[in-house]
């Protein structure tokens, strides 16, 4: 049987030396990296090819080709999902005998599977949160016409997004891509989800991981009406009188407020023209997202994006720069502000969170002191303390351990610690 490797161009060299004649389970733990992974149906593990990590999962050749190509879509329209990066097939042992295919996507930095997250002891507002973020997923993904067929939390990656979360999909191979959904595939898709992440979180509260005061089955009774609602607001039709005009300009100012962009909407009046009925019809996510990259160039998740970017107008405020060119001012505040701040942290200590996620922490840092010191507190004195208060005692959270290690060299388990394995955002920003 023939090896073949369906892989970008650029990665391909680097995989061809992985020992594909071996089962995944098998392999030398000096190809493996450890990370924490949720749990999965198939066999996963991580590696890492010079500076770059990558998962890869043992699955049934159909399962492997159709999953990557319904990844290459995802990823084509934007859609939060993990980057597929190839399929190996034609796999067989030393002895002859078939082996199945591997699917290889590159690991989501900075990501953590829900065991993860929940390994501390959470408060029910930050378990809200991730609830809230696998449900903005779902509705994504329905609004591009994906039939997820497996929500749950085993199946997605979380990512911090100052103070709440960003949900990413891991495992699309039920998943499905329409032109667009029925409403009888959405409900399918919530009752699945209904189901999986209440199973899920009475096995976490079975494991004592789940906080006393959460009711599994009440948190998952709530995913179907904050999908609900979210759905209503994204897609819902309005109506009003033809006087209220200015209800068009505030339904679109929600959307942004939650995060989407609207790129046409429907309205409609009656023959008498003394009622509207309004309904967006392209709905678009990462609303702040894209205005940060525009602005400064920095790929922020929307949250930390909506955080900096108020920075950004409170700059312009306090530099009285109202009427300056919005570029202008944006590269200023990335030079004096938002530099500053991440090239302070620490090398040792930029494993812990993502550039944007700190600057984020330092802003609150810097609002709980002013509040102790009944004074605005200056934003160096405040990045010195968060570093040194805050920043010093959380784990690290980049995850990704091992040192240099090239294939067939053994790993010490004495040597695993944080690392840079591969090019991180710091790295754009450090110029010393």
């Amino acid at each position: 049987m023939e090896l073949t490797v369906l892989a970008n161009p650029n990665e391909q060299a680097g995989l061809v030396e992985l020992p594909w004649d071996l089962p995944l389970a098998e392999w030398p733990s000096w190809y493996l990296v450890a990370l924490p992974r949720g749990i999965s149906r198939h066999v996963v593990r991580f590696v890492r090819i010079e500076r770059r990590v990558y998962a890869v999962k043992e699955v049934v050749d159909s399962f492997a080709v159709r999953e990557y190509r319904l990844l290459r879509d995802l990823e084509r329209l934007g859609v939060p999902s993990v980057t597929p990066v190839g399929v190996v097939s034609g796999r067989e042992s030393p002895d002859g005998q078939p082996l199945d295919s591997i699917l290889i996507t590159r690991h989501l930095t900075w990501s953590l599977p829900y065991r993860a997250v929940f390994s501390g002891h959470l408060r029910p507002d930050t378990v809200d949160r991730l609830l809230d973020a696998l449900v903005a997923l779902l509705a994504r993904l329905h609004l591009t016409g994906f039939a997820w067929n497996d929500c749950s939390l085993s199946n997605t990656l979380f990512r911090r997004d100052a103070g709440a979360f960003a949900a990413y999909l891991v495992d699309a191979e039920t998943g499905e891509l329409h032109n667009t959904l029925t409403d009888g595939q959405r409900r399918h898709d919530l009752d699945t989800a209904h189901l999986n992440i209440a199973g899920e979180l009475l096995d976490l509260q079975a494991g004592s991981q789940l906080d006393d005061e959460l009711d599994p089955i009440e948190l998952a009774e709530q995913v179907p009406v904050r999908y609900g609602q979210l759905w209503g607001e994204l897609t819902g039709t309005e109506e009003f009188h033809i006087g209220e005009r200015w209800r068009i300009a505030q339904r679109i100012s929600r959307l942004n407020a939650l995060g989407f962009d609207v790129d046409e909407m429907r309205i409609v009046t009656d023959i008498g023209g003394a009622t509207v009925r309004i309904q967006p019809k392209v709905v678009d996510a990462g609303h702040h997202s894209r205005r940060l990259m525009r602005l400064t160039g920095i790929d922020a998740e929307e949250n930390q994006a909506r955080r900096l970017l108020n920075d950004l107008d409170s700059f312009r405020v306090a530099t009285d720069q109202q009427g300056e060119d919005e570029a202008v001012v944006a590269h200023q505040w990335l030079v004096q502000v938002y530099q500053p701040v991440v090239r302070g942290v620490p090398r040792e200590l930029r494993g812990k969170l993502e550039p944007a996620e700190v600057f984020h922490e330092v802003l609150e840092h810097r609002w709980y002191l002013s509040q102790q010191d009944g004074e605005q507190v200056a934003l160096d004195v405040a990045m010195r303390s968060y570093v040194d208060t805050v920043l010093a005692h959380k784990p690290d959270e980049l995850a990704v351990l091992g040192s240099a290690v090239r294939p067939g060299q053994p790993v010490d388990a004495d040597d695993l610690e944080a690392t840079q394995p591969f090019r991180l955002p710091w790295d754009e920003l450090d110029t010393s």
